[in-house]
């Protein structure tokens, strides 16, 4: 066996990844204004709903799908420092994940986690 590098190494470091191309500010801070308005529920999550990329955001998501048929989410891994900035605006809250009922901040997993534990989720959520 010759020394060097393996041939995955190579087809790896040859691979160009380029720089996070997210969307702007003003398009995220737009998105995130009309997707509060337009859905009773909405998750901003940390990968999608096949994908969570995070336990927070598996977590949020498993609580909501417990009590909801439809609801939306939203992968902000794209943008995340603008999806930050946005959302900061409509719940002064800086983690992800972010729920909204009817256009109101409900909370991250943790509150999620609290109202579940005081029965109070399914009614948070069907508020709607």
């Amino acid at each position: 066996m010759t020394q060097g590098i393996s041939p995955l190494t190579a087809i790896y470091s040859s691979m160009e990844f380029p720089p996070n191309q997210g969307l702007d500010q003003d398009e995220v801070n737009e998105q995130v204004a009309e997707t509060i308005e337009e859905n009773e529920v909405v998750l901003f999550m940390k990968g999608t709903e096949l994908m969570p990329q995070c336990g927070y955001s598996r977590k949020a998501l498993g609580l909501i799908d417990h009590h909801r048929d439809e609801f939306e989410t939203v992968d902000v891994l794209e943008s995340l420092d603008e999806f930050r900035q946005a959302l900061s605006e409509h719940s002064d809250w800086e983690t992800i994940p972010q729920t909204f009922v009817d256009g109101e901040f409900v909370g991250g997993s943790d509150v999620l986690e609290e109202l579940e534990e005081r029965g109070e989720l399914a009614e948070t959520l069907n508020a709607a």
